[in-house]
């Protein structure tokens, strides 16, 4: 049995990329960028005008000039007029090109307009007022997003702003999601007295739609015998293998000793955990990792948080973020394990995660999930923990309101 350190570090010593793929902008929301994109001209590209009003010569103003002819009217897509005289103005809408000879944009809430004057009713305006200088967001060829950004509503836009159709993004794995058990029955089924449904691999599968994965289900009873069959087919076909149950040391475990059989090198088995604590990963030589997670309910939901996701997310090239949070009240744990323990997080007045522990019944009862929205980690050398301690958590829902 390992400790939850070592296990991090084996995991994450598995991390080479899942290639580059190229897809359609609009297609890319929630990806992760595998390029730069850059503007593939100056932003703005012009003078841009921010507010309607009327175009002027600021130092016609400053000389004491109020009252304008209005030598043109402007639309946002017009080509820019000349403005020639510092007695004109041009009537101008928020989008057009500054006009030629102008600097300033009088707003029409300071001005009044009436047979073909315009008329500044301020007392003060600032010199180049309104005016959104061209390049004074980037330069054409700059970066506008870096690589390793996830693409979201703002990064859609400004792709659609500078032409890049078409984007590289990181390539997500092919996953395939396996419950293993005699005793599991489909969602569909009415369950014999001593079965119950199916619900590990579902909740899988619906928390990696969140990343943008469509995983494959299956399902395979307690026989050597199918579980060789799924494997010959599964370790050929998919990069990343995630199991539920059989891993214990029961007579009917038969993962373990199969997935080596078939080629799978076992990194390790067991870990300094609660829950979870018969958790199994390893490697295929054909490249294919496998998370075996233990078949109580809330020890799956653990180890996929804590272990899975932070692996998904180095290989497309993500940072995981790092969350503490204040333990609201004293904690006796005894056992020698690394405790992932059940809380839900509020945030208090100043702005502090307060993390509040949810009593529970081991880690077969999944309906404390309802209401929890994180696991703090306590560390497995202490007995005891106090209110006021600051530990790390591990959020699976909002903690924000």
């Amino acid at each position: 049995m390992i400790t939850v350190p070592e296990a991090d570090a084996r995991i994450l010593s598995n991390i080479a990329s899942f290639g580059i793929v190229e897809v359609p902008f609009m297609s890319a929301q929630g990806r992760v960028l595998a390029q730069d994109i850059c503007a593939d001209r100056p932003i703005p590209p012009y003078d841009r005008v921010t507010m309607d009003g009327i175009a002027i010569s600021y130092t016609s103003f400053q000389q004491g000039l109020r009252r304008f002819r209005v030598a043109a009217t402007m639309a946002a897509g017009d080509d820019a007029v000349l403005l020639d005289s510092g007695d004109d103005c041009v009537e101008i809408m928020t989008g057009c090109a500054l006009p030629t000879g102008a600097d300033t944009i009088v707003r029409y809430e300071d001005v009044t307009v009436s047979e073909g004057y315009a008329t500044i009713n301020a007392e003060q305006i600032k010199q180049g007022a309104n005016v959104h200088r061209k390049a004074s967001d980037k330069q054409s060829g700059e970066v506008v997003v870096r690589a390793g950004t996830i693409v979201d509503d703002a990064v859609v836009s400004m792709a659609a702003s500078v032409g890049a159709a078409v984007l590289k993004v990181r390539m997500l794995p092919k996953v395939l999601v396996v419950s293993t058990g005699d005793e599991l029955v489909d969602v569909g089924e009415q369950p014999a007295p001593f079965q119950i449904r199916r619900s590990n691999s579902y909740t899988i599968s619906s928390v990696l739609k969140r990343y943008g994965i469509a995983a494959e289900l299956m399902h395979v009873n307690d026989n050597e015998s199918a579980i060789e069959n799924l494997l010959d087919s599964a370790l050929a076909n998919y990069d990343v293998l995630l199991l539920s149950g059989g891993v214990s040391m029961g007579k009917y475990d038969h993962l373990p000793a199969t997935l080596q059989r078939k080629g799978v090198t076992e990194v390790f088995h067991k870990v300094q955990q609660r829950p979870g604590k018969p958790f199994w990963f390893g490697a295929s030589d054909k490249g294919t990792t496998v998370f075996a997670f233990p078949g109580n309910p809330v020890s799956a939901f653990l180890c996929l948080h804590r272990y899975f996701l932070p692996w998904l997310r180095a290989r497309v090239g993500l940072k995981q973020p790092v969350h503490f949070a204040v333990l609201g009240s004293d904690v006796t744990f005894a056992p020698p394990l690394q405790y992932f323990m059940q809380v839900v997080v509020t945030q208090d007045n100043g702005g502090q995660f307060v993390a509040m522990p949810l009593p529970g019944n081991g880690s077969g009862d999944f309906s404390n999930l309802l209401q929890a929205n994180a696991f703090m980690e306590l560390p497995a050398d202490r007995s005891e923990f106090s209110a006021g301690e600051v530990f790390r958590i591990w959020p699976f829902k909002n903690i924000v309101a």
